[in-house]
């Protein structure tokens, strides 16, 4: 059995403190990027914090990262610090390293928002922005929709309204691709991808480069909440199809290469600049593995009213009394990090055996 309050933190300023003191307790490299304009919801200061651990020049390395959506660290926070507390009860394969990026977007972290503090949404930013910006054909007629004037029942209502018949129009899998892949256009839309690298992007191109970029073989965990059922893992292989990284990823994870998964019963997006997708760029001599493991909280309707709820809240959350401003996160807060005990320990229950099955077919894997 696991307590998740061991493990999971009520601030981004107490998770950073709990997972660089677990990093030192098992003697592990630890370094910190300290962010160089936004300060945390409390004046703190902002880190990514990043722990090395095993052996830093071994030929095949786990990159297990937290709070690339903001908010959703505190999950992500929790299974980094499950593991490291468990560290010493195991031993770690000699020809294994493990790169721990905790905290990737820690404006995000420590405000309770999914995106940066430019209101980029980090998980969609890592593409080639000198280059003619990626095409989201059909997001300029469904942006209207997402972002009411104010958050009321009528203007709500008249939203939902239009998204429906764009669903009607298209088809579910349509939607859910315009809606969740990414755009470039529209900074207050969502899943927007910024018009230029954030400061997180490249520092995690940094990390990685200088980290691992000796690495054959690579397996990456991006942890996330939101999408699949309650408390339970949702995983999202991103090896190319038919690909030996691809192939490994479902037997560490136990998936069916031969069907994609589908979030929230709808079509996998053609997503673009993930932060798998930079990681593989970062790495051209190595083969990458693994993707993004998400922890279901509330469905697919609720998922898709968190993220225009935070972005909403970004945007238009001055209109509001205080009172109304602080419930209404305190919403945000919850649909993505649950306060329910059963919720926090099956994640760990469920989600610190994941990281052992990938470290374990990392080590098997051979060139």
């Amino acid at each position: 059995m696991v307590n998740y309050t061991d493990y999971f933190s009520a601030s981004y300023e107490v998770a950073r403190r709990t997972f660089r003191n677990a990093v030192k307790a098992v003697d592990g490299e630890l370094s910190a990027y300290l962010h160089p304009d936004a300060r945390g919801a409390h004046g703190e200061k902002l880190t990514i914090d990043v722990g090395h651990i095993g052996r830093i020049d071994a030929p095949r390395q786990l990159i297990m990262i937290s709070g690339t959506h903001g908010l959703e660290g505190f999950a992500g926070s929790a299974l980094q610090i499950g593991w490291l507390k468990q560290l010493s009860a195991r031993a770690l394969n000699d020809e294994v390293g493990v790169l721990l990026i905790h905290g990737l977007n820690p404006y995000g972290f420590s405000h309770g928002s999914r995106t940066t503090v430019n209101g980029v949404d980090l998980n969609r930013n890592f593409i080639d922005h000198t280059a003619v910006p990626v095409t989201n054909a059909l997001y300029a007629q469904l942006h209207p929709y997402l972002l009411p004037q104010w958050w009321d029942d009528n203007y709500r209502s008249a939203c939902d309204i239009g998204i429906m018949d764009f669903r009607l129009k298209y088809g579910d899998d349509v939607y859910f691709n315009t809606f969740a892949g990414g755009q470039y256009l529209y900074p207050q839309g969502t899943c927007f991808g910024g018009f230029s690298r954030e400061w997180e992007s490249l520092t995690l191109e940094r990390v990685v480069r200088t980290a691992v970029g000796h690495a054959e073989r690579v397996a990456v965990i991006d942890w996330h909440t939101g999408i699949g059922e309650y408390g339970k893992p949702f995983y999202l292989n991103f090896g190319s199809a038919d690909s030996e990284a691809q192939q490994h990823t479902a037997g560490w994870w136990g998936l069916d290469t031969g069907t994609g998964s589908r979030p929230h019963g709808r079509a996998q997006p053609r997503y673009q600049g993930l932060v798998f997708q930079g990681i593989e760029s970062f790495l051209p001599q190595a083969i990458v593995a693994g993707g993004v493991i998400e922890f279901g909280t509330r469905g697919s309707v609720a998922g898709d009213l968190a993220i225009r709820q935070d972005l909403w809240l970004r945007n238009y959350g001055h209109r509001l009394s205080e009172d109304t401003r602080t419930q209404m996160h305190a919403d945000l807060l919850d649909s993505l990090n649950p306060v329910s005990y059963q919720w926090r320990e099956q994640v760990l229950t469920l989600g610190l055996p994941i990281i052992d099955a990938t470290l374990d077919g990392l080590a098997r894997w051979q060139a």
